[in-house]
């Protein structure tokens, strides 16, 4: 009975502001040590933690998601000092240098008291007061190091942004809005956007998809009628765009190559009205259990999953020459993601980049075999290195002369309407120029057989 008063009094009060900086350090422990992802890490964390309430997971959130983007900054003045460099110290630095708080309100908090950190040592006293009076960047930095990236990937940037590289990496630092795809399947934007106002959620229309909404503020969006009955779904903006760059049409066949959850695959479902035939393609038979879930909600009926040994798995030579559209969307570096999973660019090495590139030529390759004479393929990342965009789509072009590059110029004006707001021939969204993930798509259609005279 006392351990179950214990959890129900934990339940109903707040945690100390220590208590949030042990928990913040424990789910940055995670990451390092178990090297995994930031999100998975902190869901793991709070699901094992259930008093926690949602104010303080989003006070947890921002200790830890403020040492994973700056992380390359905090270690520079770190390596000033005779302090180890880890998950602690990294955040008691940012406390000083991003959050501004002062030796005596961080020694509060690290008191050594049940559930907060332990008390300060001496070295980290040092520490906090020669930080103290200072701020993050400093004009000694080298440039990788304060536009906080890996330094292998400053040079592949530069080659990219020039001298707007500091503007684009000051946006990928910054936290990503919450972007809601509407289910045109069940609800129009204008209905949508009211039914989250009724449960008091404001939202703006997307500047670019005409199917999205963005949040002004973070919610549980699991607790929302209009996201239970699927009315909406979570998709940043620039994957809404190519799916409709994709224009795959009521009654088309259509294959969403490396489906992952199936994000792509229901706003594809829901442009065809489910009529026609989508298959949702992908290696990982839980990622395809996970869309299951997802597209009942959505109510898509016109869905076949399909669990893949690889991209030149036998199904493919089967079905080669019998769909409209194909989808790839191919793993990448995931650069443009970075505002969401600033963890994931520590883990990055340059031979990663390397193999990716192969990869992603092979997958390409191989699913392009699945589109008929006439029909469309539609090469995407999340990235924004020229390596794995642009010179990708020249080496396919280049290996296939069946393919022919469609301007995006005129796809954006056939599907979405206007001007293409990120290049002519390709498109190429990034955060600091659109508001987006980085994002790129490349559009080739596979010439037409010759009539027979």
């Amino acid at each position: 009975m006392g351990a179950a008063r214990e959890r129900a009094g934990r339940r109903r009060s707040s945690l100390t502001p220590g208590a949030q900086l042990a928990a913040a350090i424990d789910v940055l422990t995670a990451v390092d040590t178990q090297e995994r992802p930031a999100d998975d890490a902190a869901a793991d964390y709070f699901r094992r933690r259930r008093y926690i309430g949602a104010k303080d997971r989003a006070s947890i959130a921002t200790h830890v998601y403020a040492v994973l983007r700056h992380r390359a900054a905090l270690d520079w003045w770190l390596h000033k000092h005779p302090v180890e460099i880890g998950p602690r110290t990294r955040v008691l630095a940012s406390l000083e240098l991003i959050e501004g708080l002062h030796l005596e309100d961080i020694a509060r908090c690290c008191d050594g008291d049940r559930f907060r950190p332990s008390r300060l040592s001496r070295d980290e006293e040092r520490l906090l007061r020669a930080l103290a009076g200072h701020t993050l960047r400093h004009p000694e930095m080298p440039r990788a190091v304060a536009n906080d990236l890996p330094e292998w990937l400053e040079p592949y940037l530069e080659r990219v942004f020039g001298k707007g590289l500091e503007r684009e990496m000051t946006a990928l630092n910054g936290p990503a809005p919450t972007d809601l795809r509407v289910n045109l399947l069940k609800v129009d934007r204008g209905t949508a956007r009211r039914t989250l106002a009724a449960e008091g959620i404001a939202a703006e229309p997307t500047p670019y998809s005409p199917v999205g909404l963005r949040l002004r503020r973070r919610v549980p969006l699991g607790n929302l009628a209009a996201f239970k009955q699927g009315l909406v779904e979570v998709q940043d903006e620039s994957s809404q765009i190519a799916a409709l760059l994709a224009d795959a049409r009521p009654g088309m066949r259509v294959v969403d190559f490396c489906a992952g959850a199936g994000g792509k695959t229901l706003a594809l479902a829901a442009g065809m009205a489910n009529r026609g035939k989508v298959v949702a393609c992908e290696v990982s038979s839980w990622r395809l259990e996970r869309a299951a879930r997802r597209l009942r909600r959505a109510g898509v009926t016109n869905v076949e999953r399909r669990a893949l040994t690889g991209e030149r798995d036998k199904w493919v030579k089967r079905h080669a020459d019998s769909f409209d559209r194909v989808f790839v969307d191919v793993p990448c570096l995931g650069t443009g993601t970075w505002r969401r999973n600033p963890d994931a660019k520590w883990r990055m090495r340059p031979e990663d980049l390397a193999e990716l590139v192969e990869r992603q030529q092979q997958i390409l390759r191989s699913a392009a075999r699945l589109v008929r004479p006439g029909g469309r393929v539609l090469y995407a990342t999340c990235s924004l290195l020229r390596e794995e965009d642009e010179a990708q789509a020249e080496a396919f072009l280049a290996a296939e002369p069946d393919f022919t590059l469609l301007p995006m110029a005129r796809i954006w004006g056939e599907t979405i309407g206007g001007a293409s707001p990120g290049g002519e021939d390709y498109l190429r969204l990034t955060p600091a120029r659109h508001g987006t993930d980085g994002f790129f798509v490349a559009i080739f259609e596979r010439r037409p057989c010759p009539t027979a005279s």
